[in-house]
């Protein structure tokens, strides 16, 4: 599915005030692109519960990778990592992914995890979850109804041009998660990412794994097996 940035305007009333009423702006805040120093683990002005994460988060940094290697391993991570990639599992809060091998660990504001290309900064991965009281993603409404929502209201800035290229629903042992190809372009600067959203545990996740525009169609598909790596565990 192929949708201009002009798309957006066929999400009707009645839906967008939905999700709007859903996906409030303390539930969802605006991805950032700030990163800080290593021994900075969280944003200064983070809420009490952010605080109280961040406090054990650092626990977590440099040992989240090696965690698959420390619990029994289900049948993903013992069958489906493909080569030059690592797994990332963490138990504590209720999902895993993998990442490229040759990427490193990084502090990624107001995110619980976040690895990065070695040369290339801005070609990275980071996870983020928040409360909510939903179950399932599909309780927001149906991909084509909520992703251009999300794109446009969430993930850009007010300064960036958004273009969705793709949209996907996937089930995986009964848990469901969307997937959003886009670009969001300003004046100076393009970036291109895949995106992942899922709801379990009581939580909203979100994985963002992107690049510069310009190399996208060199890193699209490697990129693309994070994005679908992405799933929730029971926690």
């Amino acid at each position: 599915m192929v949708v201009s940035s002009c798309s957006f305007t066929w999400i009707s009333p009645c839906l967008s005030h939905k999700i709007k009423n859903l996906l409030h702006s303390n539930d969802l805040p605006r991805n950032t692109a700030t990163s800080y120093s290593k021994n900075i683990f969280c944003a200064m002005d983070a809420t009490s519960s952010e605080e109280s994460h961040c406090q054990r988060r650092p626990l977590l940094l440099g040992i989240g990778a090696l965690t698959v290697n420390l619990q029994p391993t289900t049948s993903l991570f013992a069958q489906e990592i493909p080569n030059k990639y690592r797994a990332f599992v963490d138990y504590t809060d209720g999902y895993s992914y993998i990442y490229p091998s040759d990427w490193k660990e990084f502090d990624f504001r107001a995110h619980d995890s976040a690895f990065k290309d070695v040369l290339l900064q801005l070609q990275n991965v980071r996870v983020r979850f928040i409360p909510t009281e939903k179950k399932d993603i599909r309780d927001l409404g149906p991909v084509e109804e909520v992703i251009p929502y999300l794109v446009k209201h969430r993930f850009a800035a007010p300064n960036q041009r958004p273009t969705i290229y793709d949209m996907q629903e996937r089930s995986v042992d009964g848990k469901h998660y969307y997937t959003v190809e886009y670009v969001l372009a300003s004046q100076n600067y393009s970036s291109a990412s895949f995106a992942t959203i899922a709801i379990g545990n009581g939580r909203y996740y979100t994985l963002i794994v992107g690049a510069v525009e310009r190399r996208w169609k060199r890193v699209r598909d490697k990129l693309k097996v994070v994005a679908d790596s992405f799933k929730l565990l029971d926690i």
